[in-house]
C-alpha cells in the first residue's frame, strides 16, 4: 500500500514580516478607500513572516511578465534539486527508483514541464512518467498526493515523486489595488517542497483512500485573471465560508472508510487562512490544537500554495509522537472550489533499503 514518506521543504532567504507588509501597504496605498479594511484583513491572516525569492525592493518592481517567468525558471532550477535530493534520502530511494514525477505549481509556466528538466538534469530514468499540474492552485498539493496514491495502487511496485514549486511573490501586481489582490500581497509566500510516495515499504502516512469534491457554482471565487502583466489573483469575499460545505465531504470520506472524522489522530489541511482552520475545528468537532501543523506553516511561511500540505506533513514527522496505525486526514483546498482529500494511517519502522532498479518489474505501457 502506498506510503507518503517525509517531505523536504525549503524557503528562500529573503524575509518579509507582517510589520513590513503593513508598512508597505500604508505607503503604497495611502489613498485607497478601503485601506483600513485591507490592513485589518492582513493583520488577521495569522502570518508572522514570509520568504521571498528576491529582496523586497526587487519584489515590488514589475519588469514584465516575460522577465518574471524567466526568473521563475531560473529560481526553480536553482532551488528544486537540493529539495528533491533530501526527499529521496528521506524515502530511502534514489533517482533510479522513481517511476512517476508529479510537478505542481501555479506561479510560473514552462513547456516542456519542469518534469522534463528534472529527468534530464538529475538522472531520472528516461522512461519516468510525467504529470504536471498547473491549474489546481493551492489544492494541487493534495491532488498530487492523491494521484501518487492512485499510481502506486495501479502499479504496487512503483514509486512517485511529488515536487511543489511556488514563487507566489512573482505574481505581485503593483498596479492592481483590488481588495483580493492586496490581501494576497500579505498572505502568500514562496517555497519548494518535495516528497516520495512509495508503492511498497517506507515510513510515513499509509495512504488508504482518497476523494475529490467541488462546490458547485464557485468557479470564479478563486481565480487568475491572465493579463499582459501576468497572473492577477482574484479572491471572492465568500471564500472564507467554504468550509461549511467542505466539512461534510471530509466526513463522508472518513465514513466511507468506517472512520469518524471527529475522532482521528492527526489532521493535515491546507491553511489558506486562520478562518479555514477555525471553521474546520467547529464543523468537525475537533480541538483547534489538532490543526497546529497547518497553523504553524501559515504563521511562519504564509500561504505557500500547493506546498502548504507537504510542509505541514513534514511538521507532523518532526513532532514524532504518532503510534503505529494512528489515523489521519490530509486535505488541500483551492480553485473550483475544489477539495482534494485523503485518509490514511501512520506506518513507523525502519526505512527499507533502496531497491535495485534493474530488478524492478517494468510498468505496463498498454
Amino acid at each position: 500500500m502506498a506510503v507518503l514518506c517525509r517531505p523536504a521543504v525549503a524557503v528562500p532567504e529573503y524575509v518579509i514580516t507582517r510589520e513590513d507588509t503593513l508598512a508597505i501597504a500604508r505607503q503604497l496605498h495611502a489613498d485607497h478607500p478601503h485601506l483600513p479594511l485591507v490592513l485589518r484583513l492582513i493583520g488577521n491572516t495569522g502570518v508572522r513572516k514570509r520568504h521571498l525569492v528576491q529582496p523586497i525592493a526587487r519584489t515590488l518592481e514589475h519588469p514584465g511578465f516575460e522577465v518574471r517567468n524567466l526568473l521563475y525558471v531560473e529560481q526553480a532550477k536553482k532551488r528544486i534539486p537540493p529539495v528533491v535530493g533530501r526527499a529521496l534520502d528521506n524515502s530511502g530511494l534514489d533517482v533510479g527508483d522513481i517511476d512517476l514525477i508529479i510537478y505542481v505549481s501555479c506561479t510560473g509556466f514552462t513547456m516542456p514541464s519542469m518534469t522534463a528538466w528534472l529527468i534530464n538534469s538529475m538522472g531520472f530514468r528516461p522512461d519516468t512518467r510525467q504529470l504536471p499540474i498547473a491549474q489546481l492552485g493551492c489544492a494541487a498539493g493534495g491532488a498530487a498526493i492523491n494521484r501518487a496514491q492512485d499510481f502506486c495502487t495501479a502499479y504496487p511496485e512503483a514509486n512517485a515523486l511529488i515536487v511543489a514549486c511556488e514563487f507566489c511573490s512573482l505574481c505581485y501586481q503593483p498596479t492592481d489595488d483590488s481588495i483580493g489582490m492586496l490581501l494576497s500581497n500579505g498572505l502568500f509566500g514562496d517555497a519548494v517542497a518535495a516528497a516520495v510516495v512509495r508503492g511498497t515499504g517506507g515510513t510515513g502516512v499509509r495512504l488508504e483512500r482518497n476523494a475529490s469534491h467541488l462546490i458547485a457554482g464557485t468557479e470564479e471565487w478563486i481565480s487568475y485573471a491572465v493579463k499582459a502583466t501576468g497572473f492577477h489573483f482574484q479572491l471572492d469575499k465568500r471564500v472564507p465560508g467554504t468550509m461549511r460545505p467542505i466539512a461534510p465531504a471530509l466526513r463522508n470520506l472518513a465514513a466511507s472508510h468506517h472512520w469518524d472524522a471527529s475522532a482521528l489522530d492527526f489532521y493535515i489541511v491546507h491553511a489558506g487562512g486562520p478562518r479555514i482552520l477555525d471553521d474546520l475545528s467547529a464543523f468537525l468537532s475537533v480541538p483547534t490544537e489538532m490543526f497546529r501543523h497547518s497553523r504553524a506553516t501559515l504563521t511562519e511561511y504564509g500561504n505557500i500554495a500547493s506546498a502548504v500540505v507537504l510542509d505541514a506533513v513534514n511538521r507532523l514527522f518532526a513532532e514524532g509522537d504518532l503510534a503505529d496505525n494512528a489515523r489521519g486526514l490530509i486535505a488541500g483546498f483551492g480553485p473550483g472550489i475544489t477539495a482534494e482529500m485523503a485518509v490514511g494511517t501512520w506506518r513507523s519502522g525502519a526505512v527499507d533499503t533502496p531497491s535495485a532498479t534493474a530488478l524492478k518489474p517494468a510498468l505496463s505501457t498498454a
